[in-house]
Formats: C-alpha cells, structure tokens, sequence
C-alpha cells in the first residue's frame, strides 16, 4: 500500500514539525511536499569528512555541521541540506535544544555553505544556478562548491546581494575569507587529503 506524502501550506506548518514527524534520510521542500533526495556518492561523503577534519583546526566542532538542513526562499524549494555548514557561535546557540537540526530564517546566517556537486545535469541547474541564488538571498557571506567531474572549486563570497566567484583548480591554494589560515589546494580537497 503507498502512503501519500505529506504536503504543507506553509513554511511555518513545515518547521513546527519535530524530527520524529520526518521521514529519514535527506530531502528539501519543494513545492510543499517532501522530495526524498538520493544518497550521496561516496566521493562527496569522503570529501565532505575530510572538509570536517580540516576546519577542527580553525573552530570548535559544535559549529561546523553535516545533515544540518537550511531554510532558503525561492519560488519552489524552502528548505536545503548543504554537505557542511559554519555556524557562527549565534547560529550554534540558536540551534540548542531546537526539535530538529534546522536553521530557520529567524536564526542567525551560517558563515560557510558547502555544496559537493554530484553527477547529472539536474545536479548541475541546482547547484550552480539555483543554490547560489538561494543562499545570496539568505545572506550566507561564503559558499563553496566542489565539482569533482569538472575537477574544480569555486569559492563565492557575498559582495552586495550576489556571490563573486573564483575557480580554484589542481595546486591553487584556496583563498577564504572564513578560514583566512587555510593551507588547503583544490587538488587536496578534490581528492579528500589522499
């Protein structure tokens, strides 16, 4: 027997859930229904990991977050689950003892977005055209996305209300403005430090 999906009316209906009310696994609101999104290829797991054990050197673990879901406006998608965020210690205060791991547009704008790029040319449409719009209109001061088919990482940071971008490519090191420190190549972070 299939089971209908949940749809929503409003944003506000959608965030008043608690986690247990929500399927497993990653999905976005689009439209008002719940979109199951496909797991991950493991290359953007492993990238993702190695982006986490990095970023321990420069902040506290509490603030950089994985499975984190973040709520965007656009015509038909509100809510997104970037591959890795960086909350400032605001965010992270805002998010404890919250029902479910969300960052609403009430609660202070994530430092750093992460989109791993995966396969496909509807992959492509939403993480170069509707993403980037999406988290500039949210404000979010940086964005990266990691694009190992196309062996490239374009760091966006916030100018106004659009993203200028860089390319990053083999041995260019990566220019942040969140992590000023960073000692970090394309090519490392392509192939997650192996």
């Amino acid at each position: 027997m299939t089971q209908a999906k949940p749809r929503f009316r409003t944003l506000e209906e959608y965030a008043a859930l608690d986690s247990s009310e929500l399927p497993e696994g990653h999905y976005e609101l689009v439209d008002g229904e719940i979109i199951e999104l496909p797991p991950e290829c493991d290359l953007n797991v492993v990238i993702a990991g190695f982006l986490f054990s990095v970023f321990l050197q420069f902040t506290p673990h509490y603030l950089i977050r994985r499975g984190t879901e973040i709520f965007v406006s656009s015509r038909s998608v509100t809510s997104r689950f970037p591959d890795l965020m960086v909350l400032n210690e605001e965010g992270a205060t805002a998010l404890d003892g919250a029902k479910r791991s969300s960052v609403t547009h009430e609660m202070p704008t994530p430092e750093l977005v992460i989109e791993i790029v995966s396969p496909g040319d509807k992959n492509y449409d939403r993480d170069y055209i509707e993403k980037p719009q999406e988290y500039a209109a949210r404000g979010i001061p940086e964005f990266w996305r990691i694009d190992p088919g196309r062996a490239v990482v374009t760091v966006l940071s916030l100018n106004g209300e659009a993203y200028q971008s860089r390319d990053f490519r083999g041995n260019d090191p990566i220019a942040s403005h969140t992590f000023p420190n960073l000692q970090l190549t394309a090519e490392q972070i392509l192939k997650a430090g192996r």
